[in-house]
């Protein structure tokens, strides 16, 4: 018996090909999945072990090709649906040559670890340099007190070990693990977050480049050996220090790298403008802050994170962290206003509340140096003759308990 074109096996129509679904975030190895296989076919030369791409090509991922169109050589046939002259956005802003020194540490088979204040894209950096090296970013583990040493290694799927004890089959592998049997790059997030006897678990693991399977003894699987390509890439705040504090045997199996917030006003402000805009357009909503309103957003951000201001004057500084990350949420919060309620107040004037949000997360009294800096840099700023510093002072009030 045959079925007719377009009905399932009992004769009911067949559902079409569904879409995929929509995500909020999307890897960047899908994401950019263009301009990686653009760079693999760009740049020919020597690639380390295991690497989709040549180092060179790694940092230009990461950085950007700096405006500059990118052709491939006339005899490289590109890849279905890439195009033949390419210029790579740059994704992470900051510090080519800390760039560069990552991309050395991971090429000499080497364990990096990336530290810094919250919100400086420790996270984002390692990812597009899991993405770019070996085409996977989603082999991680996020650390916390609840961390298991079975997370950074195996677990087990119970039902198969009862049902025909210890097996390969019945192996749950973690994502570590998954990476070293693929020769891929793996990812520990917080890593100071996780108790020291889970962190032994890696000293191990980055001496050896290998996992014991004692339940498995006897058998092949025994022992799960790196491919060539393994490597590992952690990250940890440095406002975590203390929390459970890396033995010297595991710092001296990494390389450590600081990451530090974007140096720059203007860079850092084009950053919180593209991540808002970004975000605004997921929720289907049109981004209408203007870039004075961005400018001052940032501007109080870093002054308060720097403890001065960009003339020179000294502001309190508050104890929670005024990351760039903050400043993207803020100029989210502050687009979604203007596009869900239009008209009923003007943006600027819900800058004081968001930034009263912001300081006083991990301490409340640090209203009273938000009030200072208020007092100091935005009234001298407005008697300068500054129209949007003047309205921003005329907001003292929003400040007051």
């Amino acid at each position: 018996m045959t079925t007719p074109a377009g009905t399932g096996p009992h004769g009911t129509a067949s559902a079409p090909d569904a879409p995929a679904p929509a995500r909020q975030v999307v890897p960047p190895e899908e994401l950019h999945a263009t301009e990686l296989a653009f760079l693999a076919a760009h740049d020919t030369g020597s690639r380390p072990p295991g690497w989709r791409l040549t180092p060179r090509a790694v940092v230009t991922f990461v950085m950007g090709s700096r405006g500059v169109a990118l052709t491939l050589p006339d005899d490289t046939a590109p890849p279905a649906g890439v195009p033949r002259r390419l210029v790579v956005e740059g994704k992470f802003v900051g510090d080519r040559a800390l760039v560069e020194r990552c991309v050395v540490t991971l090429a000499g088979e080497r364990a990096l670890l990336l530290t810094g204040e919250p919100g400086t894209a420790k996270s984002m950096l390692s990812e597009l340099l899991a993405a770019a090296v070996c085409g996977s970013s989603q082999l991680t583990v996020q650390g916390t007190a609840g961390t298991t040493e079975d997370q950074l290694k195996y677990g087990w799927n119970y039902a198969q070990l009862l049902a025909g004890g210890p097996s390969p089959d019945a192996l749950v592998p973690s994502p570590i693990l998954t990476a070293m049997r693929r020769g891929a790059v793996g990812r520990v997030e917080e890593v100071t977050r996780c108790l020291p006897e889970v962190q032994d678990a890696l000293v191990s693991l980055l001496s050896e480049r290998r996992i014991a399977v004692p339940e498995l003894a006897g058998g092949p699987d025994a022992t799960a050996h790196a491919a060539p390509g393994f490597n590992l890439i952690a990250t940890a705040n440095l406002r975590d220090r203390g929390v459970s504090e890396m033995s010297a045997a595991l710092k001296r199996r990494f390389n450590f790298e600081t990451v530090g917030p974007i140096g720059d006003l203007d860079a850092e402000t084009a950053l919180v403008r593209r991540q808002a805009r970004a975000a605004l357009e997921r929720s289907g909503a049109a981004f209408q802050v203007d870039d004075a309103v961005l400018e001052a957003l940032v501007t109080a951000f870093r002054d308060l994170r720097d403890g001065r201001s960009a003339e020179g004057w000294e502001v309190e500084r508050p104890s929670t962290v005024m990351s760039t990350a903050e400043a993207v949420a803020v100029a989210g919060a502050l687009g979604l206003a203007a596009a869900y309620f239009p008209g009923d107040r003007d943006v600027l004037g819900l800058l004081p509340g968001h930034l009263l949000g912001v300081v006083r997360k991990d301490d409340p009294t640090d209203a009273a140096r938000l009030r200072g800096y208020w007092d100091g840099p935005v009234r001298r700023r407005a008697e300068e003759g500054s129209a949007t510093w003047r309205a921003l002072w005329d907001l003292r009030t929003e400040l007051e308990d």
